[in-house]
Parts: structure tokens; sequence; C-alpha cells
């Protein structure tokens, strides 16, 4: 008996060699079209504001040129200031000293009251925004004394301390520290439920619970409070060195104009605009980084 004949397919049989995988890698921008994109994203920011500038800068000279001016135009504040300009670091003694003493020995005062106000007012927020009773104990109380007016603290300061560097610090701190309070109370009170029963859930401790959850969740509130806070510092320090005397930028300016030196007091104007701009830009830079850019810039 003979066995059926089995027919094999040779193309079946046979095996079939698998074919080459081609991975398509994504091809990388020239470095010229990377800073080609830069230098666009940088004229976006820079142009816009500087041709304003410019012509901001054209209208003044053209108004204040005119004969019978009160204040110069900028190409006299330049030519009268440009010592000051060129060469800030220069020191004779007593209160004759350049333009980098003056404001270094401002941001020395609104550092510390600054850094107070910082600790005292997330602090206070934290309890305001957790405690019930305590938010209807001190909540009317902190709205009655953030309206009284920066320098009307400067006297009770100066009774107090008889001396007027802490004097000036005291005010920069009962100044920037009520925002501070009540952004970060703000941002206590909000905290989702959610939150706080996955803490619950997971016996977190209250030091946990304020480092893992309350200041992680209240961030983009508290620093919107140190932002505020860091402008009324440095806008209380101007005025409060105008009475205070010494050395400081405030100061300066008051000393400009019994002077008369009109020039001098513009200079120091837009060095005051520049640094209160820079410290702004400071504690946006560093919300963002701590909040990982939920903070509003």
């Amino acid at each position: 008996m003979s066995m059926p004949a089995v027919k094999t397919d040779v193309a079946t049989a046979l095996p079939v060699a698998a074919a080459p995988v081609v991975t398509m890698t994504p091809k990388r921008a020239p470095q010229s079209e990377k800073y080609v994109k830069m230098a666009k994203e940088a004229a976006v920011r820079v142009v816009p504001p500087l041709i304003v500038v410019v012509l901001l800068l054209v209208v003044w000279e053209l108004i204040c040129r005119r004969a019978g001016s009160t204040l110069p135009p900028p190409s006299r504040v330049f030519s009268d200031t440009k010592e000051l300009i060129f060469d800030p670091f220069f020191d004779n003694g007593g209160i004759d000293k350049g333009l980098f003493w003056h404001l270094s020995a401002s941001l020395q005062r609104v550092a510390y009251g600054y850094s107070i106000a910082a600790v005292v007012g997330v602090a206070l927020g934290t309890l305001v925004g957790q405690s019930v009773w305590a938010m209807r104990g001190l909540d009317p109380l902190f709205q009655v004394l953030r309206t009284i007016p920066p320098l009307a603290w400067l006297p009770l300061s100066l009774a107090a301390f008889r001396d007027g560097q802490p004097s000036a610090i005291f005010v920069i701190f009962i100044t920037s520290v009520w925002p501070i309070i009540i952004n970060t109370a703000v941002g206590i009170r909000n905290i989702p439920q959610d939150y706080r029963n996955v803490a619950a859930v997971v016996q977190l401790n209250p030091l946990e619970f304020f480092t893992k959850i309350m200041i992680p969740a209240a961030a983009p509130y508290i620093f919107t409070g140190l932002r505020i806070g860091i402008g009324l510092s440095w806008l209380a320090i101007v005025a409060a060195e105008m009475l205070i005397g010494g050395v400081g930028i405030g100061f300066f300016i008051w000393d400009a104009w019994n002077s008369s030196h009109i020039s001098e007091i513009i200079l120091a104007l837009f060095y005051v605009g520049i640094i209160g701009f820079v410290l702004d830009r400071l504690i946006a830079g560093l919300a963002k980084f701590v909040t990982r850019g939920t903070a509003v810039n």
C-alpha cells in the first residue's frame, strides 16, 4: 500500500527573513535656525517697548526744549548727570556718595524689612486661613491696619526705636506684610477638599500636611502676595528715607530737590523704576520656578 504523496510549498516551507525595521529619527534643526528663532522671540519682547521709550524721549525732548520749560529735556539730563552715571562708586565721606551706595543702602533696608514681612506674613496668613476663630478675630484688625498709609507709621516708629535705620525697616515691614497675609490666607482657604481627604487617608501629621499639601497648594496665592509686597516695600523705603535722612536713594532725591538739581532727581527716579522692575521680576521668576509655572507672571 503506497502512501499518498505530500506536496510541500517551497514558499511556505522555507523560513521567511524578517524585514528590517527602519526607524525615522527626527531631523534636528540647524543651529542657525535655533538662533534665528531665539532672536525673533527676543525681538518680539524688546522692540515694542524700545519703540515706545524712544517716542517718549523724543516727545519729552521737543516739549522741554521750548523756552520757559521748568523741566530739563533728556539731553540736558544726560549732560548734567553724566558724572553720576559713569562714576556711581565715588565716596567722599558723609552723604557725598555715588548712586551705588545710596541704592545699596536702600536695598539693604528693603531686604531686612521684606524678609521679616515674608516670614510673618506667611505664618499669620496660614493661621488665618486654617483657623476659623483666627480669621474672625484677626481679619478685621488686619483690614483696618492695612489702610493706614506707610508714612503715618514713621513718627511712631521713630518714637519707639529712636533711630532711623530700624524705623525705616519697620515701615517697610508694616507696609508689605498685609498683602502677604491676605493672599496667603485666601490660598489656604482655597485648598481643594480632595487634598485634605487624601491627607486624612494617609494620616499625615500637621507638619507633613503643612509642607506637602498646604504650602504647595497655596503657593500661587502666596507668591502673588509676595510680589505685591516687594513693590510696596520699594515704594515705602523711598518715601521713608526722605524723612529719616542719611544715605539712601530717597534722601538723595530729597537732597537734590533742596539743591534744585532736577536732572539728578530724574536720574534717581529712573534707577528707582529699573530696580523696582528687577525686584518684581526676581520674585516672579522664583514663583515660576517653585510653582512650576502655575503662578501668574
